[in-house]
């Protein structure tokens, strides 16, 4: 099961001081909007998001149909196949926003521990 592209979205206080904070460790800014209170970085391999005043807690976040660089994959398994085989594992998914057969979609879910999980495809 390839659950597709991994980052960190991170909800934060002030997207300018979090912003310039993880410039200085090395990270740049590769996407987002900060008059919309959101920015994507990269270091390396390695992607945040960072979002003010959008969602409480930090996510983990998985993009089925994306590369690690957000270039759409040729095959792929679609969220809605993922969704079915967690709900098939008895999962408990706390949100979800599937309409049609194909094309973006997202559910989310926690771990035992509460962390957040979210699945969105935007292809």
């Amino acid at each position: 099961m390839n659950l597709g592209a991994f980052s960190v979205s991170l909800s934060v206080k002030n997207i300018e001081e979090s912003k310039l904070f993880y410039q200085k460790i090395g990270f740049e800014v590769v996407g987002g909007d900060q008059t919309q209170h959101w920015l994507i970085l990269k270091n390396g391999d390695h992607t945040i998001g960072l979002f003010q005043g959008m969602f409480e807690g930090n996510i983990m976040t998985f993009n089925p149909g994306w590369d690690k660089n957000c270039n759409p994959l040729e095959s792929f398994t679609d969220v809605r196949v993922l969704l079915k085989e967690f709900e098939q594992q008895g999962l408990n998914i706390a949100h979800k926003t599937i309409n049609g057969e194909t094309g973006p979609a997202s559910f989310a879910l926690k771990d035992p521990d509460g962390n957040s999980i979210l699945i969105d495809q935007h292809v």
